[in-house]
């Protein structure tokens, strides 16, 4: 579940607990919001810290270019193309 799924669990939690009168008979929904607020936190806390480990630092390797090999003929010029 990620943050989002986290986040609507805490959101239908509240209107359970607050915003309903809804009586159902052997349902208590101020309990299941309470229930549902609470996974939503664990949840919440959870995906933080799954977060804040999943960060990978990668060290910088330096990039070296290697300069291209010239080969020089007997009279002096170059081959013009670089090897």
């Amino acid at each position: 579940m990620g943050l989002g799924g986290c986040i609507i669990l805490i959101a239908v939690g509240a209107i359970l607990t607050f915003a309903t009168d809804w009586h159902m008979q052997g349902v208590n929904l101020d309990i299941v919001g309470v229930i549902l607020m609470a996974v939503g936190l664990i949840g919440t806390a959870t995906f933080s810290g799954i977060a804040r480990n999943r960060r990978i630092v990668v060290p910088s390797t330096p990039v070296v270019e290697e300069e291209p090999h010239h080969h020089h003929r007997a009279d002096g010029y170059t081959d013009g193309y670089g090897v």
